[in-house]
């Protein structure tokens, strides 16, 4: 079923107004974001997508609505993993809480836009390249391999070649000048470190969607439920952050429940030709890889506390 463009229209609209009202209205002024406040935040948004899904439900019927809340499973799982990275990046620069929320903001901007782009140019390989399908499959699954073995996340912003070809373009500021991202001294201008913290941010998520993107490809190529489901989950993610940054060490298995996750819905892809999982199984593995692994960290958590 092809939806009608004014429906495209309709959610960017919404999507624009909701990013307007966060930065015009809720954070206008630069603060700490409090755990209450990310909470409620958190809350919001994971309503307005279950509205959403909702309405496709009455819209498009039990198939779409149940493609686009797998589609945001998913991806709201796999965002918990930028978290832990979003985390070392702010250690490792010693960005200040305050400066936090609005390199985030700006953050997720460009991820929409990346994570557009990386949708409609993969719906399109797979309609005109099925073989691709295999290829991302593949690809999903020796990530998940590789994140599974992994044994810890290390960043080293100095190694990142964007970073060095910014440092060779334009000198950076060790002062943070007020949470500006550029700033003009002498006649010159100069990048400030919050400006390499929003491009590290930005050039993880572009590594993150190439992994996302074909995980929900494996539960459905309609353009707008693989869209609008990314948004919702994106939308969410700055708030997550800040509901569960303090709290990542406490799920350490979560990591290996996401890679397993990965690995699933990479397998599901490569059988597609061959057997088509139901999307109803596909959910409840997913929700069930989940619990587990949660269950796993919050029980070893018991255990090193005894």
């Amino acid at each position: 079923m092809e939806t009608d463009l004014s429906f495209w229209i309709g959610f960017n609209v919404f999507v624009l107004l909701m990013l307007a009202l966060d930065l015009g209205v809720f954070n206008r002024k630069a603060h700490e974001v409090s755990i209450k406040e990310a909470l409620i935040w958190t809350g919001v948004w994971i309503t307005l997508a279950m509205c959403f899904n909702v309405l496709i439900y009455y819209w498009q019927g039990e198939v779409k609505a149940l493609e686009f809340f797998t589609g945001y499973v998913i991806e709201k799982s796999l965002s918990v993993d930028n978290i832990f990275v979003f985390v070392l990046i702010f250690s490792y620069f010693k960005t200040p809480t305050i400066h936090q929320h609005k390199i985030l903001f700006w953050g997720i901007i460009g991820a929409l836009i990346m994570r557009a782009i990386f949708i409609f140019a993969g719906v399109a390989l797979l309609e005109k390249f099925h073989w691709t399908i295999y290829v991302f499959g593949a690809i999903l699954i020796y990530t998940g391999y590789k994140m599974f073995v992994q044994k810890e996340k290390l960043i080293d912003p100095e190694k990142d070649p964007l970073i060095k070809i910014i440092r060779r373009i334009m000198p950076v500021t060790n002062d943070l000048h007020s949470g500006k991202f550029f700033v003009k001294q002498n006649g010159k201008w100069f990048a400030t470190p919050l400006f390499l913290v929003l491009l590290l941010i930005e050039t993880t998520d572009l590594i993150f969607a190439a992994d996302s993107i074909p995980a929900i490809l494996a539960i459905t190529q309609d353009h707008f439920i693989v869209y609008t489901s990314n948004v919702f989950a994106i939308l969410g993610l700055r708030s997550l952050y800040f509901a569960l940054a303090g709290m990542m060490d406490k799920f350490q298995y979560l990591s290996k429940g996401l890679a397993l996750i990965l690995i699933f819905v990479g397998l599901k892809m490569v059988v597609v030709d061959f057997y088509k999982l139901p999307i109803q199984i596909a959910l409840l593995v997913i929700i069930i890889i989940l619990f587990l692994s949660i269950v796993a960290s919050l029980m070893a958590n018991k255990r090193n506390e005894l």
